[in-house]
Parts: structure tokens; C-alpha cells; sequence
């Protein structure tokens, strides 16, 4: 058997909790061998976001060609894209080498509430990248920025999953954190299934990286050969453990703790 390869394309988090290297520490601890292609290099902490240079999008393409002709990427997730030209840049290179498995993670706003996707690539996204998608997984904030309104209840987070279905991707998971409801429940919908994953909310400012992580998660399990609903499963459950475990370091929003579902889970 080929051994489990999983690629991230995002923006590197100099702070180490989110982007590139919350997704390959990710990888590494759910026991695939992770590759990156990198859209942006970040200079930022656990109190924020200070700079970004975009990563030219001839660079972005020449990685992702020395990644399909030397590897066999099972599963790949998308983060930071910055702007309408990396996201085409990216929707051309998955198109192009027919990688699989495609996690989408709308990383639009940073913990600190900076903007991370400029707003005219938020069309694109939508239009491009969506129907490629296996699923996506917005918070409440992106998924109103994707659909146009306001979520506040159960049942708009429901009906915005299935609005965002609807644009071509397969499924979806909208998260639950930033929800006034008692418990942290993420909605999956896939067209055929729908279901609530609830765990017991944490009082914690050490979240920072949390849906970086959780998408990871989903594409190591994917890479594994797990279905999509058994993946996001896993990877919720890695993300609590994740989260009821910080590690406590930095000043501001600190990073979760990666290692803390393999070690709760005693392997």
C-alpha cells in the first residue's frame, strides 16, 4: 500500500497555530505524510495578523507541478487564497493534475478580524472552486459571506448548508463555534444525509487555528481511505481534544493543541 499523502494549499502562519503548519502538524499526527503549497506568506501571532505577501501565482503553480509529478496526493485541502487570481491559479492545477478529495476551508477572516479573502474573490470562489469541492467547511461568518445573509438559528444554519450545496459542491459542514447555542454542533448535509456533531462548548481564548486543524483532519482521514462522514467525525472529535487541551502559550488567541487527540485517544 502507497503510503497516505495529503496536500494543503494555504498561507503560511509564521505563529506556527494556523495555515500550512497547523495543517501538516495535523497531517503528521492523524498518520499521513503531508505536502504543502504555499499562497501566502504571513507575518502574524496570537494577537494578530501584522503582514501578508501574496506568494506570485507562477510560484503556487510550480509547486503544485513538482508535487503531482513526484506524489500521490489522495486528499488536499484549500485555505488562505488571498485573491480572485490564486483561486483561479488553484482551480486550474486541481483541474490540471485531477487531484482528489478536494477539502474546502473559506478561510476568510483571521481570529483578530482581519480580512484574509479579498471580497471580489469570494465570487469566485463560489463559481469556480465550489464545484470541485468534495465539502467545505465555513464557520457561521463565511457561510453568511457565501450565502448573503444573516445565520442566528438551527435552521438557517440547515437551509444555508443546503443553499451552499446547491452551488456544486458534494457536502457541507458549517461550524458551529461562533453560535449562541449551549453546545459547539457542527451541521453536516450532503444532499442525503444531515446531521448535527454537538460536543460540549469549551470557555477557552485558545481556539486560534481551530478550522485550519478541523479541515486537516478531514483531508488526512480522507487520505486514509475513510468515507467523508466517518472523516468528519474523527476530525471532530481530533478538533475538541484539540480545543479542551490548549497548550497555553502566546498572549492573545492561542493555538490548539495538536497532539491531544492522539494522546486522549492513547495511541
Amino acid at each position: 500500500m502507497t503510503f497516505p499523502q495529503a496536500l494543503t494549499i494555504a498561507g503560511s502562519d509564521s505563529g506556527g497555530g494556523a495555515g500550512i503548519q497547523a495543517d501538516i502538524k495535523t497531517f503528521q499526527e492523524c498518520s499521513t505524510f503531508g505536502m504543502s503549497v504555499i499562497t501566502a506568506i504571513t507575518a502574524q501571532n496570537t494577537l494578530g495578523v501584522k503582514a501578508v505577501h501574496k506568494v506570485p501565482v507562477e510560484i503556487i503553480r510550480e509547486q503544485c507541478s513538482a508535487i503531482a509529478e513526484d506524489f500521490e496526493v489522495r486528499a488536499l485541502k484549500t485555505g488562505m487564497l488571498v485573491d480572485a487570481e490564486i483561486i483561479r491559479e488553484v482551480v486550474r492545477n486541481i483541474r490540471l493534475h485531477q487531484f482528489p478529495n478536494v477539502v474546502i476551508d473559506p478561510v476568510m477572516i483571521a481570529k483578530g478580524g482581519t480580512v484574509l479573502l479579498e471580497d471580489e474573490a469570494t465570487q469566485v470562489l463560489k463559481e469556480e472552486l465550489l464545484p470541485l469541492g468534495t465539502v467545505i467547511t465555513p464557520n457561521i461568518p463565511e457561510a453568511e459571506s457565501i450565502i448573503g445573509a444573516k445565520i442566528t438559528t438551527k435552521t438557517e444554519i440547515e437551509n444555508a448548508a443546503k443553499k451552499i450545496q446547491k452551488l456544486g459542491v458534494k457536502a457541507v459542514v458549517i461550524k458551529g463555534g461562533h453560535s449562541q447555542m449551549a453546545e459547539a454542533a457542527d451541521y453536516f448535509y450532503d444532499g442525503e444525509t444531515s446531521k448535527w456533531l454537538a460536543s460540549a462548548r469549551i470557555d477557552t481564548p485558545h481556539t486560534h487555528g481551530t478550522g485550519c486543524t478541523f479541515s486537516a483532519c478531514i483531508v488526512a482521514e480522507l487520505a486514509k481511505g475513510n468515507s467523508l462522514f466517518e472523516s468528519v467525525t474523527v476530525a471532530k472529535n481530533f478538533i475538541t481534544s484539540a480545543i479542551k487541551y490548549p497548550i497555553g502559550i502566546g498572549h492573545g488567541h492561542g493555538p490548539t493543541n495538536h497532539f491531544a487527540y492522539r494522546m486522549e485517544e492513547g495511541q
